[in-house]
């Protein structure tokens, strides 16, 4: 084959000639002389090579030649695998794999062919890059993409359907024929799956029941095409029922038994059956239905969309005085089941319920709903309108009484006994309010005689009759005037009338005057209206500024009724156009509301109460200070007596200047003592160096303190003559300053003045020159 090349090459030779006019310039370095010649082309074989060669290294791949004739000539080969993998001899140019390849690590190795010169490593030839190719042998085996694949069918499936697919890869050639095909067949499970040359997996058995077997776990083997010797791997493939609606539901007991009271609400639950239905939740829709026992009117059966159950629910009330007990047959079916797949022979499921309604203490149940009673009005003698009436419903039938709840308007207009006969203490008045209403309780009378805490209640409607009591009355229009001179005719006012009684669409009002000597007329309109018009014109405002017109107003009823009202109408001065241009204005009516009576009243109560309370605490006061003045003198005069400051004493001890008999007056007055002479005046005055004793002066001072903590009334005991006699037992003496003026003490208070200002008045009042300025 590389002689055919080499011919191949030296005959296109000569074309590759005709490219002298595009020659390429070559620099030689050495001898800085250019040579012109012609391009040269590589020559070498289609290089490849097998991998896995089991012959011993190295491996001749192919040669690579160049049309070169150079003795000094040299063969390298440049790239990622030169010289470590392949190397080139340098002479020949064969080239040769120092390693065994692998063809699924790398299937081509790209590298760079030179040649150069020896001598000086200059290169003879442009480098060319050639490709060694690596063929496959076929000597890997399938491999699975993934151990484990799941997969899913609904069960039930006819043969043939599509479970999933499974995949596995040969790393030989695709190109290679047979290197990469793979094969597959199912080892475990062959008998309800199988699969094809893609790896698609499909049912072979059309009955599969999720409900018997819902997960079945087979296994698959991958392996080369026939004919090829080479290995094959295995992968697990779980493959998963779905669920389809193929079962019906089934009830867990063949009977149920229900207790329930009998005043149980309407709606109410009264109880549930339980079912079992083997496919998933998602495909149960039970549906109950009676098939036995005339009960539909009265119960009804409807299933829980989460739990599947029949919950049994009254349709109306029930009485255990008219039914104690039901007893029906149900059937439970799925209306959703998918009939292809039916399981035939499975019985219908079919249950009994019994339901036993208990007595309890119902509340008495009134004959008829609502009562209703009509009256005339201000009929004095209806005392009874009727009665309602209440029955135990219960065995016992207990008796009932009647008790009145409420009552619209309230008051006591209409009273319900205890027999339960609706009396009228009181004729009604129908223009007060046209219906009352009352709320009748039924209470049952317990054996013992108290009553029972359960009731039932009626409502009784008492509608009042009219009757033509209420004369109309004129409705007062806005001021009526007229000008003073007012042509005959003029209407002054347009006048209307209300009645408090009823009002029938017939009813009509007469208008009259009460008296024709009058200037105004009457004129009736027929709409329940009249007009009040000058009679013969020109009001003299000299002799009346205002008129009072009696006016008559007459019903149609039976009797009818005639009510006098008065119009009155002012006479104003107009313009030449008949624009008022002066009126007199009108004396306003005051009138006072009760309300406003009442609070009128509350607040003359309070006044006359505060001043009751105020004159109280001035007599008690009065009395007080009398109480005082019995004493023997007057609080003043005692405190003249023993509070005088600006009176000079002739010391602590001098009894003299002050009349201490006034304190011992006190003294008896407030304890009641024996008379005594005073032990104050009988107290001399002690040398210097003896200490005199209290005596009694001490007792008296105690009871004038008792008497000033006692009586809030009296004077603070604080007088000069306590001040005067206090410390006369102390070591101390005395701490009164009332003598510190007049002291014998040689102490010189000057130093005082040192003090700072704080004490400048201090040093003042006892220093030795005192400030010429400072008063006393």
């Amino acid at each position: 084959m590389s002689h055919l090349i080499l011919l191949f090459s030296l005959f296109l030779a000569p074309a590759f000639a005709d490219r002298g006019s595009q020659k390429s310039t070559q620099s030689l370095c050495s001898n800085d002389v250019s040579h012109k010649r012609q391009k040269r082309d590589w020559i070498w074989n289609q290089m490849h090579i097998k991998e896995e060669i089991d012959t011993p290294l190295p491996h001749h791949v192919g040669k690579i030649t160049s049309s070169v004739r150079n003795n000094n000539a040299k063969y390298i080969i440049k790239g990622e695998y030169a010289n470590t993998i392949f190397k080139v001899e340098e002479t020949s140019g064969d080239v040769y794999a120092f390693e065994r390849l692998d063809r699924e690590k790398k299937a081509e190795y790209e590298l760079t062919a030179l040649i150069i010169d020896r001598t000086n490593n200059r290169s003879l030839e442009q480098p060319s890059k050639f490709i060694i190719k690596v063929y496959d042998i076929n000597d890997n085996a399938p491999v699975f993409v993934q151990k484990v694949f799941n997969g899913s069918v609904p069960e039930m499936s006819p043969v043939g359907t599509s479970v999933t697919k499974v995949t596995a890869v040969d790393a030989d050639d695709p190109t290679v024929s047979g290197h990469a095909t793979v094969t597959y067949e199912v080892t475990t499970g062959s008998e309800y799956f199988t699969i094809d040359d893609s790896g698609v997996i499909y049912t072979k058995e059309p009955n599969l029941d999720r409900e018997t077997k819902s997960t079945y776990e087979i296994v698959v083997r991958a392996k080369d095409a026939p004919g090829f010797s080479g290995d094959s791997s295995t992968a697990t493939v779980i493959i998963t029922l779905s669920d389809i609606n193929d079962n019906f539901p089934v009830f867990k007991h063949p009977s149920f038994h229900f207790k329930v009271p009998e005043n149980i609400s309407v709606g109410g639950e009264v109880g549930r059956v339980k079912v079992e239905d083997i496919d998933e939740p998602q495909h149960r829709n039970t549906r109950y239905s009676f098939i036995q026992g005339e009960f539909r009117d009265t119960f009804d059966i409807v299933a829980n969309p989460y739990t599947n159950e029949g919950i049994i629910r009254p349709k109306k009330p029930l009485d255990f005085e008219t039914i104690s007990e039901y007893r029906f047959s149900i059937e439970a079916t799925d209306p959703t089941v998918n009939l292809r797949h039916f399981k035939p022979g499975n019985p219908r499921s079919i249950s009994t319920v019994t339901i036993q309604v208990t007595d309890v203490d119902e509340p008495p149940v009134f004959t008829r709903l609502p009562y209703e009673f009509k009256v005339r009005e201000n009929h004095a003698e209806v005392k009874t309108l009727g009665s309602v009436h209440a029955e135990d419903p219960d065995a016992a039938k207990r008796k009932i009484r009647y008790i009145q709840r409420r009552a619209s308007p309230s008051g006591d207009y209409v009273r319900v006994s205890n027999n339960g006969v609706i009396q009228l203490p009181k004729p009604l008045d129908r223009e007060f309010s046209s219906s009352y209403n009352i709320t009748v309780a039924a209470v049952e009378i317990l054996e013992d005689g108290r009553l029972s805490d359960r009731e039932s209640h009626a409502h009784v409607h008492v509608i009042v009759d009219d009757v033509n009591d209420n004369a109309p009355e004129l409705v007062s229009p806005e001021e009526p005037r007229v000008c003073e001179n007012a042509a005959p005719g003029k209407v002054i006012v347009r006048i209307s009338a209300v009645d408090k009684d009823e009002t029938s669409p017939r009813g009509f009002f007469r208008y009259s005057l009460a008296t024709e000597d009058s200037n105004f007329s009457l004129i009736e309109n027929y709409d329940n209206t009249a007009n009040i018009t000058v009679k013969y014109g020109q009001f003299n405002r000299e002799l009346a500024k205002f008129h009072y017109l009696p006016v008559l107003i007459s019903d149609n009823g039976d009797p009818d009724l005639t009510s006098t009202n008065t119009l009155l109408i002012s006479v104003c001065k107009c313009n030449e156009k008949g624009n008022f241009t002066f009126c007199e204005e009108r004396a306003k009516q005051v009138g006072v509301s009760i309300q406003a009576l009442v609070a009128i009243f509350i607040c003359i109560f309070t006044i006359i109460v505060s001043f009751a309370v105020i004159v109280l605490l001035i007599l008690l006061r009065k009395r007080h200070k009398k109480d005082l003045s019995g004493l023997g003198r007057s609080v003043a005069e005692i405190h003249e007596q023993l509070v005088t400051y600006d009176e000079e004493g002739g010391g602590e001890m001098d009894t003299t200047s002050y009349d201490v008999s006034v304190l011992n007056s006190v003294r008896k007055n407030g304890l009641k003592a024996e008379a005594a002479p005073s032990p104050y005046a009988q107290v001399q005055k002690p040398p210097e160096n003896i200490t005199p004793g209290a005596g009694g002066m001490e007792m008296m001072i105690e009871v004038k303190k008792d008497e000033a903590d006692n009586d809030r009334d009296l004077l603070p005991y604080d007088t000069l003559h306590i001040y005067g006699y206090e410390g006369a037992e102390s070591i101390a003496e005395s701490l009164s300053s009332l003598g510190s003026g007049s002291s014998d003490s040689d102490i010189d208070y000057d130093f005082l003045n040192d003090w700072g200002p704080r004490f400048k008045m201090l040093a003042e009042l006892y220093g030795s020159e005192p400030s010429e300025d400072f008063v006393y």
